[in-house]
This record gives C-alpha cells, structure tokens and sequence, in this order.
C-alpha cells in the first residue's frame, strides 16, 4: 500500500472551501480532513476534536515549543496549528489527507512536506464574497469590512499553489477538486494495491 497525499486547500473567508470539502468528503472514503487546534473560541454548533481542537494560548505555545505543529499560524487575532503526528499517521495508512488552511501555513507545509498538493480557492467576484460574507450573519459591518480586507490579502497569494479553482458554480468546483485528486492518485507513485497487482499480472511471463 502506498503512502496517501496530502492536499493543502487555501482560500479566503466566504470562498465556500468548507462547502465543498465538506461535500467532497461525503462519497470519498479515501479522504481524511486533519482537524486543527484553535486557540480562538468555539462558535455555536461546534463540536471540540470535529470541528477544532479548541485550547488555551498558553497551550499553543507550548506545542508549539515541543515542535508538534507541521504548521501554525495567527489568524483574526487566534491561533491555528496541524498535529504533525495526525497527519503523518492517516498518509502512512493510505490515507489522502485534506489541511484546510491559510497561505502562511500553506507555505510552512510546503518546505517541509515537497510532495503535497497545493489547492486555492477563489470566489467569482469581490461583491460575491461580500455577499457571502454578509448572507451568514454572523458577523458586524466592522467584522465584515475587516474580512474583507483580510480576504483581498489572502488572495494575493494564489499564485504560490499548484491549482487554483474558481467557485462560481459549487457543483463545476467540486468536480474541479474531484479531478485534481484523481489525477495525483493515477501517478505511479500513488496508484492503490489492487492497480499495482493488475499491473504485475499484465507483465508475468507466459509459464
């Protein structure tokens, strides 16, 4: 069994990136999201260990200090990290693994992991994202505003990723996703056990 991929998806606040992944995740059994630590806190329907792994700053910090982040970042004021050790163990069971995260955690992963698979995500249009900002409701005209800057910033840095995919229909998107992984698993060094055997029996000499 080879090892799994890991796929790092970007995208800025209202992009719809969870939406797709989350459908993405719903008819792959391949697939595994790796869930992160947050110091920021938990929002209504949260569920600590699915959604986050919400902790103290003062805990952060020190994970941070023992090195257990393969990435971490400051983002509106909270902190964000991805286990190293998570990660490492889903790839060694086969596992493609999904990081949802920004464009400085983006780039730490990619100086250590060369191999992964670097997706961003952008809206249509500024006013759609503003739109989708606002359509959640959860947020105050300040919070928006200063989402939106961040978003502008954040977009900068498309061009640092392997593929970028534009969210304007959800269903082309999520085929667009679908696509990027199905061709990393047809490399050769990711093709599954059964396509390696097939492959053998092809290549046997006639007894």
């Amino acid at each position: 069994m080879s090892n799994g991929t890991l796929f790092v998806f970007s995208a800025p606040s209202g992009a719809g990136k969870t939406s797709l992944l989350k459908a993405l995740r719903q008819d792959d059994a391949r697939i595994s999201v790796s869930v992160s630590h947050t110091t920021r806190a938990m929002r209504p329907g949260e569920v600590h260990g699915r959604d986050y792994f919400f902790i103290s700053t003062e805990e952060f910090r020190e994970r941070i200090a023992r090195g257990d982040f393969l990435e971490h970042a400051r983002v509106f004021d909270n902190h964000y990290g991805t286990a190293r050790s998570t990660v490492d163990e889903l790839l060694a069971q086969g596992m493609d693994v999904i990081l949802e995260i920004d464009w400085q955690g983006a780039r730490q992963v990619r100086q250590l992991v060369s191999d992964c698979v670097s997706v961003f995500i952008l809206p249509p249009s500024r006013e759609a994202l503003d739109a989708r900002l606002r359509l959640r409701g959860q947020d105050s005209e300040d919070t928006i505003i200063r989402r939106m800057s961040d978003a502008r910033n954040e977009m900068t840095h498309y061009s640092e990723y392997d593929y970028v995919i534009i969210n304007d229909d959800f269903e082309r998107a999520l085929a667009d996703i679908r696509h990027v992984l199905a061709a990393r698993r047809l490399t050769l060094r990711h093709l599954d056990t059964r396509a390696v055997d097939m492959i053998e029996h092809l290549l046997q000499e006639d007894a």
